[in-house]
């Protein structure tokens, strides 16, 4: 019995990363007022080019590193067009994530002629992977469950106990205001995006690089938006947001140890249930930024 609740315990902890780092990235950007529905696809570039460079590179950090870089690419462009050009933010979100499910099965076949890709290599830390218990560690929780931890805790400081942060969350409730006062908010949300693209990114080569192995078509299987639910659950903090991903770590985690008679789509459909019941409760109790969504016009 105990070595089960250990069991779930340590899987909820490695499944909720990917919900905890796309929700983190969410925090962001509708902190500083732009919906960004986009996480989804930047997930999934983030997954494939992270094991697209550590497979031509041998290096899994470099992966990681340039799976953020594409987040935070595509980030920009979120940018621009709803930021720059006042564009409507959904529709921008949405031809992201179709932008980044062509692409990514494009590049699968121009580079590895397939669409399964395995990962030659895994994340290790120089020095800490070479003690016996550092290792037996990192085998059951991977290094990025620990910068997600150290994510999660640096993004409540910056938001919530740094002038950036202050800056940021002004932009999300009064655009207005902050520019009376000089703060430059297309600036501010241009910061705050790319930092959402690179956080989804992180996300998906986690995916990839720790959670999988390999990477396949559509392998951010809805995430991107079950992390903005945990955004919304979590109240746009980054604590919230790591409490509300560690529960539908753990819907994710039981599943295997549900009873056999239950059919495995109902079982696979845990996560979207959940996903489903938290945000029936978060409505009325949950209270976005006041100008999420409205694109700011220089007076």
């Amino acid at each position: 019995m105990i070595e089960s609740v250990l069991a779930i315990s340590g899987s909820a902890i490695r499944l909720a990363v990917p919900y905890t780092l796309a929700g983190l990235g969410g925090t962001y950007s509708e902190r500083s007022g732009v919906v960004n529905i986009g996480l989804e696809g930047q997930m999934l570039t983030g997954a494939f080019t992270a094991v697209a460079v550590t497979n031509i590179s041998g290096s899994p950090w470099l992966g990681l590193f340039s799976a953020v870089l594409a987040g935070m690419l595509l980030g920009l462009v979120h940018a621009v067009v709803s930021v720059t050009f006042k564009a409507d933010q959904i529709v921008s979100g949405l031809a992201i994530i179709i932008f980044a499910a062509g692409i990514t099965v494009f590049f699968s076949w121009l580079i590895f002629d397939k669409t399964q890709i395995m990962v030659e290599g895994t994340l290790r830390v120089p020095l800490l992977h070479d003690l016996p218990g550092m290792r037996i560690l990192f085998s059951k929780l991977p290094p990025l469950v620990f910068i997600t931890a150290l994510v999660v805790a640096a993004s409540h400081i910056v938001i919530f106990k740094t002038v950036f942060g202050l800056r940021l969350r002004s932009v999300g409730e009064h655009p207005q205001a902050a520019d009376t006062l000089g703060i430059g908010v297309y600036k501010m949300r241009y910061l705050a995006v790319v930092i959402s693209g690179g956080l989804a990114g992180m996300g998906g080569a986690y995916l990839s690089l720790e959670h999988a192995h390999y990477f396949v078509k559509g392998i951010s299987g809805g995430r991107g938006f079950i992390g903005l639910a945990s955004m919304i659950f979590g109240k746009w903090t980054p604590f919230g947001t790591a409490g509300a991903g560690l529960l539908f770590g753990f819907g994710e985690a039981i599943k295997p140890y549900l009873p056999k008679i239950i059919p495995s789509q109902f079982i696979d459909m845990i996560p979207y249930i959940l996903t489903i019941l938290v945000l029936a409760s978060a409505i009325g109790r949950a209270t976005p930024p006041a100008a999420i969504g409205v694109p700011y016009s220089k007076e």
